[in-house]
């Protein structure tokens, strides 16, 4: 199928939803008449198989048990621009009655604030948070042949990563670095995500990669840790660090920050972090139902067979409730536009 006739398509399946469901009430069996016999499109991001796409695909197979009525959830894959296509047709295109939510890269709610406001039809403000599934933690890493062994060597070697889209988290976090700190990371472009980023530099096409969150790694890629194929440089994070990547000795990028106007670049930037994997409705979503979502998100969250697939699976679960992620979106773009535009800078 292509990418035109997958959009039409799920544009007339969320039309036939609110046709076949219109919004009567406030009463509390509304929700429960809506989304019997629904099937909700669930929007998501990025290419399948990444970070971002095995945790949607996990919430995906049980937050629907938690909605009133009990809907079928049908997640479809829109990878481009970095969550870019997929946040302006959620926005703009799909229907706004709670037949549609998705899953957007951290990145794609920062670009109209720190990238190209040029490329982006929506305000992240306006976005109804569904909730986070976890609090990120991004690390970088470096092949064991790569003669790259603390991120202290990365101020005087080059260290060539792959990246992806403009808003992904391995373009952005190395190209921060290079302006901001002076690192040496070499970025080749062109792959789809975190996910082949890594598998390239196993291949040998290049020797780390920065920016990829701590959790899909884990996830995907622990033995590389057991057998001693990388090695993880640094943590990017709050000032304080992951629990366990602290206790493997992994230093945070804030150890080598020389000045607080840096500092405060590098907060404008990874902010973000606190809230890594958001899930959202479009504005003018019903307050019944983005009520129902909140509550079917947070009750998810503590599912003992989601818990136990997350587990399965290497899933980090810390989650950010709906109105908290809300509040810290509004809290980053109050930010003074004198650093805004050195987090601009930073990012060219």
């Amino acid at each position: 199928m292509t990418r035109t006739r997958f959009i039409e398509t799920l544009m007339a399946a969320g039309a036939a939803a609110l046709l076949a469901a219109p919004v009567h009430a406030q009463a509390l069996n509304d929700n429960e008449k809506f989304f019997t016999g629904m099937n909700v499109n669930f929007l998501v991001g990025s290419a399948p198989g990444g970070g971002y796409g095995i945790y949607a695909s996990a919430l995906s197979r049980h937050i629907g048990k938690h909605l009133p009525g009990k809907p079928n959830i049908v997640a479809r894959n829109l990878d481009g621009a970095g969550s870019l296509t997929a946040a302006n047709l959620l926005y703009n295109k799909l229907p706004k009655d709670g037949s549609t939510f998705g899953a957007l890269f951290m990145g794609a709610i920062m670009e109209p604030l720190i990238g190209d406001a040029s490329a982006t039809l929506f305000d992240p403000r306006k976005f109804i948070y569904i909730g986070s599934a976890n609090r990120e933690t991004s690390i970088c890493v470096a092949w064991h042949t790569s003669g790259v062994e603390t991120f202290e060597d990365m101020f005087s070697k080059e260290l060539i990563v792959g990246t992806s889209g403009v808003t992904s988290s391995i373009r952005q976090y190395p190209t921060v670095l290079n302006n901001v700190m002076g690192t040496k990371f070499k970025m080749i472009t062109g792959y789809p995500g975190s996910r082949e980023a890594a598998l390239a530099m196993e291949r040998g096409e290049t020797s780390g990669i920065c920016g990829i969150q701590w959790t899909s790694f884990i996830s995907n890629y622990q033995p590389w840790l057991e057998q001693k194929k990388v090695r993880i440089i640094a943590q990017i994070s709050s000032p304080d660090g992951d629990p366990l990547l602290n206790r493997m000795g992994v230093p945070t990028i804030f150890n080598y920050v020389k000045t607080e106007a840096d500092r405060k670049t590098l907060g404008v930037i990874f902010n973000q972090l606190e809230f890594g994997r958001p899930y959202v409705l479009p504005p003018g979503t019903p307050p019944q139902r983005v009520e129902a979502y909140r509550k079917a998100f947070d009750e998810t969250m503590k599912d003992p067979e989601f818990l136990a697939e997350a587990e399965k699976l290497k899933l980090g679960v810390d989650p950010v409730s709906g109105a908290d992620v809300q509040k810290l979106v509004e809290s980053i773009y109050a930010t003074p536009e004198a650093e805004v535009a050195r987090a601009r800078a930073a990012l060219k």
